[in-house]
């Protein structure tokens, strides 16, 4: 099964506040950018996915996300990030009708595309799956398969609202580069200890980050 995959990126003047401790204002824009640029890349280079959408009103994402392949959806205004995700979801199922779409985090930059291959094969055994995060509170991955609606309900607590919605929470292991999303400076180290994209790898050396 090939997937479509939609990437949410917000405005990056806004992005990555709680990595405030690691990197400044200066710099968490350009970060923010690094995270999405090498979860796009890895995601494009997945042979499980077909076609990858970003989601996003910035301008610069949206310019240097395209270059890399992706398609741009403009989001909803004001609508936050599920309105976004599901207008973006149904925009790639317009264009593709009973495509499988997954909802993937722009913040994954030691993202591998084989282990992204391994969950979506996973998800694709089901109507709606989804992968927590590394802390084992939030989601990386939501997936809904052809003719399903993605229904997403990222945030605060999303493993559980993700699995009160029905959605099936895949247990695997070998997969830390798609559950390892980067929002605080000791996630940005464990993505480090892990391997990060170029772009990431570039932006991190500017910081100084202990243990790194």
């Amino acid at each position: 099964m090939q997937w479509t995959l939609v990437i949410p990126v917000k405005p990056l003047a806004r992005a990555k506040s709680r990595l405030s401790d690691t990197a400044d204002d200066g710099l968490r824009p350009g970060l923010a950018l690094a995270f999405a640029q090498d979860t796009v890349a890895a995601a494009l280079a997945c042979p499980a996915v077909g076609h990858v959408a970003v989601v996003t009103d910035d301008a610069l994402a949206g310019r240097e996300l395209a270059a890399l392949g992706a398609r741009i959806v403009a989001g909803e205004p004001g609508g936050g990030l599920n309105p976004a995700l599901a207008h973006a979801a149904a925009a790639v199922r317009a264009a593709r009708p009973g495509g499988a779409v997954a909802a993937l985090n722009a913040d994954l930059p030691a993202l591998r595309p084989a282990e992204l291959s391994r969950v979506l094969d996973a998800a694709a055994e089901f109507p709606r799956a989804f992968l927590p995060d590394a802390a084992a509170i939030g989601t990386t991955v939501l997936a809904a398969a052809p003719g399903r609606e993605l229904r997403p309900a990222f945030g605060a607590d999303s493993r559980a609202r993700h699995r009160a919605s029905g959605a099936a929470e895949l247990s695997l292991d070998a997969v830390d580069s798609v559950r390892q999303d980067v929002d605080t400076g000791d996630d940005l180290r464990a993505a480090l200890s892990l391997g990060v994209g170029p772009r990431t790898a570039a932006a991190a050396a500017r910081l100084l980050i202990p243990g790194q």
